[in-house]
């Protein structure tokens, strides 16, 4: 039988980073994930936006969970002598001389300025971009090749061992006070469900208020479009080496078409029309399907009744600003010191356990 610490369901960013960070404080990790190339996030662009939306907002905790993920993606790209971060400006257009005088009411002040590098009232005159009503521009954010980081990761998983390439079959599982068995085979202190949106299914995790949330994205090739920074209005534009770009992304709650789509294609052609004149070609479309929590937090920290178990997930579109910290978070929790922060924890939908979940 196979022993280790902690048993991982789930290599994408919520649980690859979670392994990263157990496998780094010297504990013996396994984790099992099937390989899905259209998982959420291998098709993401990996943003890190410090100010999201039409309102100006800022991202939960954005000062503390930025720089803490930029050191821990640099740390990896160290580790693995590839490029996985690029810290770049983001310019959010203004889409308005409304929404002009509402940013600059609000930029200057705690703590929006620390995040705001500049002002554009007029156009900033960006090779292709076309942006009459000026925008901001923010710092402290970047991107991250999410895809080309979890495969480095898991190459080094299938190597030393640690990564299984299988489906988790969750009726499997025998829990007990001390840990729990899986399939007979596999003895763990602590498993931890990072299934992302596929939890919901889950027979133990089911009552968390996760709901699947599908994105699409695309790919284009726009020859003249300046690349220096990121551009966003409507969607975002991220530059991914030479002519190339990812946009993104649109959102569809349940019930959605699985797989690609001819209305998302137009949706986010007509989005890209918006910001650039110049002509575009799309080389490649891809959906993937985020685990959204009602109230847009992340949902971290032990089952309220079975103590072999931790769930560590709902990031939604923020997975790689989110992931780094809350992974540190959880490992501190696992190895009995630290809290989980509140507003992050399970206890707040632990109203929700239904008596027949096990």
């Amino acid at each position: 039988m196979t022993v280790c610490d902690f048993l991982v369901v789930g290599h994408g960013i919520a649980g690859a980073t979670l392994a990263y960070v157990l496998r780094q404080r010297g504990h013996h990790v396994l984790v099992y994930d099937p390989g899905q190339d259209n998982s959420a996030s291998n098709v993401a662009a990996g943003l890190m936006n410090p100010v999201a939306g039409k309102r100006f907002a800022l991202s939960w905790r954005a000062a503390e969970l930025l720089p803490y993920a930029a050191t821990f993606y640099r740390e990896l790209e160290q580790r693995y002598g590839q490029p996985f971060f690029t810290e770049t400006p983001i310019f959010k257009l203004f889409a308005s001389l409304e929404e002009q005088n509402a940013v600059l009411a609000r930029s200057a002040d705690h703590p929006w300025g620390d995040f705001v590098a500049g002002l554009a009232t007029t156009d900033p005159d960006l090779p292709g971009v076309h942006a009459p009503f000026g925008g901001a521009w923010l710092r402290h954010g970047g991107h991250v090749a999410v895809r080309e980081l979890l495969a480095a990761l898991a190459a080094e998983g299938a190597h030393d061992g640690w990564l299984r390439r299988e489906s988790f079959d969750w009726n499997r599982l025998v829990t007990d006070a001390a840990g729990a068995t899986y399939a007979g085979q596999v003895r763990a202190r602590q498993v931890i469900c990072c299934e992302g949106a596929a939890s919901v299914r889950n027979p133990y995790f089911s009552w968390l208020p996760l709901t699947p949330n599908q994105g699409e994205v695309l790919d284009v090739e726009c020859a003249g479009l300046s690349t220096a920074q990121v551009l966003n209005r409507g969607a975002y534009v991220v530059p991914v080496g030479g002519a190339q770009f990812r946009v993104g992304a649109t959102y569809r709650w349940p019930p959605f078409a699985e797989g690609i789509t001819a209305v998302a294609r137009e949706e986010l052609a007509a989005r890209l029309t918006v910001i650039t004149d110049l002509p575009f070609t799309v080389v490649r479309q891809q959906a993937g399907v985020r685990p959204a929590v009602r109230d847009r937090r992340p949902l971290l920290g032990p089952h309220p009744t079975v103590p072999s178990l931790s769930f560590c997930g709902g990031y939604g579109s923020k997975g790689v600003m989110l992931a780094p910290r809350l992974a540190q978070l959880l490992a501190d929790w696992l190895e009995g010191h630290g809290e989980i922060w509140p507003d992050a924890g399970l206890e707040r939908y632990h109203a929700l356990l239904p008596a027949s979940v096990i």
